[in-house]
Order: structure tokens, then sequence, then C-alpha cells
């Protein structure tokens, strides 16, 4: 079984948060030793946790942020996997698999293994629980490749032909989707025609399509957002 990773943890706002306290870094080592029952937690482990030398697990996390009087989000970059998200939003395993219906030995082994194989309802359930974004939701759920592969082949070919298979993988308002692949597929075929015409050839052309396909996902979700009306 795959260990599990360390959240990605945000050194400069823990050592930020326990300033603002008034805290001293032999205050934040008693309290997690009195209250959470870690009495390896010394001064110097905490400044090292500062200064980005070691990183805290979960547990220490969690306690941690309950010392900094603040929630495990508040000390974390941003989250990655679907382990980092829960940790983020301070909801214990228990709750996600109950959530998703799931019981918690098969919850924890999709967070140990880093692939979700529950079902559209489960993913739904998952979403709300989390409070995942749909963008969040789809790499946390392994689609993010497959999206990948889908918007790559809508730029370069008939973008029509791919608003069904991208909305059944990241459903959304089907209006939004084709006018976002639409401009997609404007700008790189723009893109490769005005490389073209510089002079630069088809090997030039060729290096600019691929830069336009590696950042693709992050393009298409950024277009998704500007053309999503905010609540």
């Amino acid at each position: 079984m795959r260990q599990p990773s360390a959240p990605p943890f945000n050194a400069p706002a823990a050592r930020r948060l326990r300033a603002a306290l008034g805290m001293g870094p032999e205050h934040v080592a008693y309290g997690m030793r009195a209250s959470y029952g870690l009495p390896y937690v010394t001064p110097d482990l905490v400044i090292a946790w500062e200064r980005g030398v070691v990183t805290p697990g979960s547990t220490e996390l969690t306690a941690l942020a309950g010392v900094l009087w603040c929630s495990p989000g508040e000390l974390l970059g941003r989250p990655r996997s679907l382990r980092e998200h829960r940790i983020a939003r301070g909801v214990a395993p228990e709750d996600v698999a109950r959530a998703v219906g799931m019981d918690l030995r098969s919850y924890l082994r999709l967070e140990d293994s880093g692939q979700w194989r529950g079902n559209e309802r489960q993913s739904a359930a998952l979403a709300r629980v989390l409070d995942l974004a749909l963008p969040d939701l789809v790499t946390v759920t392994g689609r993010a490749a497959r999206l990948a592969d889908l918007l790559r082949s809508a730029v370069t070919t008939r973008w029509q032909a791919y608003v069904r298979p991208v909305r059944k993988l990241a459903p959304m308002d089907t209006g939004v989707l084709e006018a976002v692949l639409q401009e997609l597929h404007q700008d790189y075929q723009g893109h490769m025609a005005a490389t073209l015409s510089w002079g630069g050839g088809s090997a030039a052309a060729s290096e600019s399509g691929r830069e336009f396909l590696d950042r693709i996902v992050d393009t298409f979700w950024n277009g998704v957002e500007a053309r999503t009306p905010r609540p």
C-alpha cells in the first residue's frame, strides 16, 4: 500500500498565525503535547515546520491547527489529493465514508491508492461533503488525464463532437461548455496559423501548438470560470 503523502503545508502561514496570537514556539509545542498527546513535539520541531525544513503529518497538522485556533485548511497550500482536500476541510474520514456510502476501510484504501473508484452518485456525494469545485472533483477522481485527451482532440479536430464526452466527464451548463470549446478551438487554430504566417515554419508552429496543448486543461477551466455566473 502506498504511504500517505504529507499535506502541502504552508509554513509562512503557520509562522504568521503563531505570531498573531503572541505565542512562541515553546507555547505551541506545549499545547500540542498537553492537549493532543504528541509528547515528541518540541519548540525546535515547531521552528523546523515554520522554516519548511520538515513537514507535519496529518495528525500533527490537525493538532497544530487546534493550538493556533485556525482550521487545518489555513495551514495548507492548494490541496492536490483526496486526502489533502479532506484534511483541508477538517472532515474526518469516517464522515466522508458515511456520506459516500462506503465502509471506512474501503474509503481509506481509495485515499491510500490515490485512485477514486466511486460511481457517479458517490462522486456527487464526495463533492458535497468536501465542498469540491468541479475542477478539484475531476482531479481527485482521476479524470484529469482523460479530460486533457478530450480537449486536445476537440481543438485539433471538430470541437462539436466533444461536447457530450466532455460534459459527461465534467457536468456543466451545455452553453458554457460549447462556448469554451469553440473558443479553445479558434485560439489553437489561430495560434498555429499565426505562427506559420510569421515565417516560423512548421517546426515553430508545432512547438507553439504543443505548448498550447500542454496547458489546455488550465485554459479550459479558466474559460469555464469566466463564463459561470458567481452565486
